[in-house]
Formats: structure tokens, sequence, C-alpha cells
């Protein structure tokens, strides 16, 4: 598994989880980051930060630092 944040624009996966339970995560689970869920890498700004991503059918940007809180199973 690897972190949202190491994924490149174009790759997809799949949330695993997080690396740690606090309001961050309870934050994102609201916002649709679910276990199981797919989620594609949009973009990410020229200095790497934020990242856009795709995820339930709408597109949203993060923070990097909230990124490597998400836990990501790469999908092939």
């Amino acid at each position: 598994m690897r972190s949202l944040d190491s994924l490149k624009p174009g790759e997809s996966g799949t949330v695993r989880g997080f690396t740690q339970e606090d309001a961050i995560a309870y934050r994102l689970m609201q916002m649709g980051f679910i276990e199981g869920e797919k989620i594609d890498v949009i973009r990410r700004a020229p200095a790497g930060d934020p990242i856009e991503v795709k995820i339930l059918g709408y597109s949203l940007s993060l923070r990097a630092s909230e990124a490597q809180t998400i836990l990501i199973e790469l999908v092939e």
C-alpha cells in the first residue's frame, strides 16, 4: 500500500484506510474517502501541492499533508 500523495496524475487506486484515526481522517471520510472507493489522481499543482482527485464522481483538491494520511492500493 502507498499513500495517496505518492500517486502521479493518471494513476488510480482504491482507498484502504488511513495512517491514523483522527479528526483529519474523520473529515476525509465525510468527504467520501471510504475504504473500497476508487480514486483517480487528476493533476497536481506545479509545486506538488494541492493534489486534485476524483472520487464518487466529483473532483476535489487536497493538501499533500492530507493526502499522506490516505492509504491506497494501486489499480492496475
